[in-house]
C-alpha cells in the first residue's frame, strides 16, 4: 500500500490551477506540522514544568521527614504517568489503525488537557488532605494514557504526508517541539524562581506554567479539526484497516518489537535522566541554584532543537538511519561520566556544561534517526499501533523509572556518579540492539 506524496498538504482542488497549488502546498505543510507536533510538545512542556518543580511539589502533596523523602515521592508519581502509556498506545494506537490518525490526535489532546489541569488546580495536602496526591496521581494517569497514543499517531501521519525526500524533515518536527517545550518550561521556571520569593513559588507560582499549558489546548483541538488525515481517506480508496493492530505486531513483528523498545531505551535514557532529572540533581547534590540550573537548561534545548533539525536535513539526503544512530549512542556514552564527573567538581561547572552540551547534541540526532529507524520499518496497517507501543513500553521500562532510579541510587551509595554508570549500561543495551535491527523504507 502506498501513500500519496505530500496528502494531507494539498488544500486545492483537483481542478485548481498550478500557482494556487504552489500556495496552498506550504500553508497545508504548516498546518500539518503544527497540529501534530502541538501534543506533543504539551506532553513535554508538562514533565519539564514538573520536573523543575519536583520539590515544590513533595513539599507540598507529599509530606515527609526529610526532604529527599518528599522529592522521591514525587519523582515517583512523575514515573506513576509511565505506567499508562502502554495501555495509551495499544487503545489509541489501534484507534488511530481504524478510524485514522486525525480522530485519535484530537483525542489526545482532550484528554492531556484533562489531565493537566487536575495538576494544576489540585489543592495541596495541608487543604484537602490525601485527597491532594490522590489528584495528583489522577493528572499523571490522564496524562501517561493519552501521550501512549500520541506519539504514534503524529509521527505516521508527519511521515504519512510528507514527500519521499521530505520525510526526515516533518518528522524532526516531533523531536524539534521537544525541544522548544523544554526550552519554554525551563525559561518559565528561570523566569518564576529569579522574580518570585520562596513563599510565593509554593503558594502558586509552580502552578503557572500548567495552567499556561492549558491554554494551548483549545489552539491544538482547532488545528487538529482542520487538518488532512491521511490514512482514513487512503482506506477508503481500497485498503483495510488492520482488525487487532496490537496483536499483529506481536505476532508477527516481535523482533522489531522487542528491539524497537530497547533502541528507544537509549534516547530515553538520556531525555529523562541529562535533559529532564539534571537540573534536580544540580540542585540537590552539588548546590547549584535554581536560575542558574534552568539557565543551562534554556540553552540544552537550543541545541537540541538545531541537532534534530540538522539530522532530519541529514537524513533526507543520505536516507540512513541507523548510522546516525549509532554514533549518537556512542558519543553519549562517552560523555556521559565526563559531565557527571565535572559536576561534582568545584570549578569544574563550565567544562561540566560543556560536555552536557555535547550530550544533549547527541541526544537531537539519537530522537530523530531513533523515530524514523523505527517508524520506516513498520507496515503502515499497523504503524500508529506499533509506533506507539515501542515508544511507550520503552518510555515506561526505562523513562519513568529513571529519575527515581538515580535519586535512590544516590541515596543508597552516596556515590556522586551512580546516575553515569546507569546512563551508560543502558546507552550500552540500545546500542547492540540498534547493531542488529534491520532498516526497512515502508511506504
Amino acid at each position: 500500500m502506498h501513500v500519496a506524496e505530500n496528502a494531507g498538504a494539498v488544500a486545492a482542488p483537483p481542478a485548481a490551477d498550478a500557482e494556487g497549488q504552489a500556495r496552498a502546498a506550504p500553508r497545508g505543510n504548516r498546518r500539518i506540522i503544527l497540529g501534530a507536533s502541538l501534543g506533543n510538545g504539551l506532553e513535554i512542556f508538562d514533565f519539564t514544568v514538573y520536573s523543575f518543580f519536583a520539590a515544590i511539589i513533595g513539599k507540598l502533596y507529599f509530606p515527609s521527614d526529610t526532604a529527599y523523602g518528599s522529592l522521591l515521592m514525587a519523582v515517583a508519581v512523575f514515573g506513576v504517568g509511565f505506567v499508562m502509556r502502554p495501555l495509551g498506545s495499544i487503545v489509541l494506537g489501534a484507534y488511530a489503525d481504524r478510524k485514522g490518525r486525525k480522530a485519535a490526535m484530537l483525542a489526545t489532546i482532550a484528554l492531556m488537557g484533562l489531565g493537566t489541569a487536575l495538576i494544576a488546580f489540585a489543592p495541596t495536602h495541608a487543604q484537602i488532605g490525601v485527597m491532594a496526591p490522590v489528584l495528583i496521581v489522577a493528572g499523571r494517569l490522564l496524562q501517561g494514557f493519552a501521550a501512549g497514543g500520541e506519539v504514534g499517531s503524529a509521527t505516521t501521519l508527519l511521515l504519512e504526508s510528507a514527500g519521499a525526500n521530505q520525510r526526515g524533515f516533518f518528522v524532526s518536527w516531533q523531536s524539534i517541539s521537544q525541544g522548544v517545550a523544554a526550552l519554554l518550561g525551563a525559561s518559565l521556571g528561570l523566569l518564576l524562581t529569579s522574580v518570585l520569593s520562596e513563599e510565593a513559588l509554593h503558594a502558586w507560582g509552580w502552578r503557572v506554567p500548567f495552567v499556561l499549558g492549558l491554554l494551548i489546548i483549545p489552539v491544538g483541538v482547532y488545528i487538529r479539526r482542520n487538518i488532512e488525515e491521511t490514512y482514513a481517506c487512503q482506506r477508503e480508496g481500497g485498503g483495510a484497516a488492520a482488525e487487532h493492530p496490537a496483536w499483529t505486531l506481536a505476532a508477527r513483528h516481535p523482533r522489531d518489537l522487542t528491539l524497537g523498545v530497547l533502541i528507544i531505551m537509549s534516547g530515553t535514557a538520556m531525555v529523562y535522566i541529562v535533559l529532564f532529572y539534571m537540573p534536580t540533581y544540580m540542585m540537590q547534590t552539588n548546590h547549584i541554584d535554581a536560575p542558574t540550573s534552568y539557565l543551562f537548561s534554556c540553552v540544552a534545548a537550543v541545541v537540541q532543537v538545531v541537532s534534530v533539525y540538522l539530522c532530519g536535513l541529514y537524513v533526507d539526503r543520505v536516507r540512513n538511519y541507523k548510522q546516525p544512530l549509532v554514533w549518537s549512542i556512542v558519543v553519549g556514552m562517552a560523555m556521559a561520566y565526563p559531565t557527571f564527573l565535572f559536576l561534582s567538581m568545584p570549578g569544574m561547572l563550565w567544562l561540566a556544561v560543556a560536555c552536557r552540551i555535547v550530550l544533549i547534541a547527541a541526544l537531537g540526532v539519537n530522537m530523530l534517526a531513533s523515530t524514523m529507524l523505527i517508524v520506516s520499518a513498520l507496515p503502515r496497517e499497523i504503524r500508529a499501533t506499533g509506533t506507539s507501543m515501542i515508544y511507550a513500553f520503552g518510555v515506561t521500562l526505562f523513562g519513568g523509572s529513571a529519575q527515581f532510579m538515580v535519586t535512590w541510587l544516590l541515596k543508597i551509595s552516596g556515590n556522586a556518579m551512580a546516575p553515569a554508570w546507569y546512563l551508560i549500561g543502558m546507552l550500552a543495551a540500545s546500542l547492540a540492539a540498534t547493531c542488529v535491527f534491520r532498516e526497512r523504507h515502508h511506504d
